[in-house]
């Protein structure tokens, strides 16, 4: 292995430092969802394995090279290799620019923190604060049509004026429309990309990333360095759509990676939209095998609106006829009715504005309809 150039001076901040940890935490050797998920089941955080004895890690079934990463943290042994890689890459993104998002950080885009897989660590360039921001992804064909592309920009702009952050991929065609119509707008976007944040690809789209990283956001879950692979864009797509609360497919065919995305926004429980084209064109195939699967069809951005109906882009103050809290409910239940109201909220929404985990949410909500508090119904729960 070539020698790495570590910088001394961030040695001590880095094993200090809590972004550093979940770096470590995302690159552990064999760490698959079903042991994360039974850490973040059983720790108050997943951080706490960084400090357990050997015993405790092996009880979480953890193979031996994690182990052996996580005890040379412990020793803070720099000259331990894989440790090693990992501090490189913590200063690389430092050098860059870049700020390290955990899993457990408050700045963590909290509809993403709760799909299945969620990346354990995100590399972001921008302004931070428009992760917490209301999304919609416009995703479609690299090789889009004019009017697709005409399409993807206008709808973005409409969009943004409308108080929705536009996200999509940063690929050649609708996916540059999109981000480039919401720029134009004065909007805010956000690009998800598949490859290390200081790497560029597509390397036409150099500028436009430039110009995203200062106006808006940057996203990335691979360290810095790494190169464009076919594996990742899939990788990529789970994210896009899990940042959003709905995706709108502009132009694709039936073999387009936008069909993934959708795929997978539906596996979220995310809204998804599909623009109609004509039946001649070979990319509208694509949208429409999505329609005839249950997206709504698109013409105009207020199609998309009036399906977001229960997901506000500004928050809404409390309904003025809404009950008190009971006094005997848990602090749970309490958070899920103080930002429930008349307007169905979907469990990944009750999960975000109140910050409880899934099984915290879902027990609060049982509980509650027992008690004839709230009530389910298509898309969510309501206020009884």
């Amino acid at each position: 292995m070539p020698q790495l150039c570590l910088d001394p001076a961030l040695t001590n901040p880095f094993f200090q430092d809590p972004a550093a940890a979940w770096l470590l935490l995302s690159r552990l050797p064999g760490l698959r969802t079903s042991r994360w998920q039974r850490l973040v089941d059983e720790l108050d955080t997943p951080l706490q394995l960084l400090d357990m004895p050997i015993a405790s890690l092996k009880g979480f079934a953890l193979k031996t090279a994690a182990i052996d990463l996580v005890q040379a943290w412990q020793r803070q042994d720099q000259n331990f290799a894989p440790l090693a890689a990992i501090l490189l890459s913590y200063q690389q993104a430092q050098a860059d620019g870049q700020t390290l998002l955990g899993w457990g950080d408050e700045r963590y885009p909290p509809l993403l923190r709760h799909i299945h897989d969620a990346p354990r660590l995100l590399y972001v360039k921008g302004r931070l604060a428009l992760l917490q921001s209301p999304q919609i992804a416009l995703v479609g064909s690299r090789n889009a049509t004019r009017m697709a592309l005409e399409d993807a920009s206008r709808f973005a702009a409409a969009l943004v004026t409308q108080g929705y952050t536009v996200t999509s991929g940063l690929a050649l065609g609708v996916d540059g429309a999109a981000h480039r119509g919401a720029l134009t707008a004065q909007g805010a976007t956000i690009a998800v990309t598949g490859t290390g944040l200081d790497v560029s690809y597509p390397r036409p789209h150099a500028g436009l990333a430039a110009e995203i990283g200062e106006q808006g956001v940057l996203v990335s879950e691979f360290p810095p360095g790494t190169a464009a692979r076919a594996s990742h864009f899939p990788q990529r797509n789970r994210i896009i759509s899990g940042l959003s609360v709905g995706v709108l497919v502009v132009e694709a065919s039936l073999k387009s990676g936008s069909l993934i995305t959708a795929r997978l926004a539906l596996e979220q429980g995310r809204e998804v939209f599909a623009m109609p084209g004509s039946i001649h064109n070979p990319q509208a195939r694509g949208c429409h095998a999505l329609i005839r699967q249950g997206a709504t069809l698109v013409e105009t951005v207020d199609d998309i609106l009036e399906q977001l109906q229960g997901w506000s882009p500004l928050p809404a103050p409390p309904p003025a006829s809404a009950s008190p809290c009971p006094d005997h409910l848990d602090e749970p239940a309490r958070r899920v009715l103080e930002v429930l109201d008349y307007n169905p909220a979907s469990t990944d929404t009750l999960c975000a504005l109140t910050g409880l985990r899934a099984d915290q949410l879902m027990q609060a909500l049982l509980g509650l309809e027992m008690e004839g508090l709230v009530y389910s119904v298509p898309g969510g729960y309501l206020r009884a």
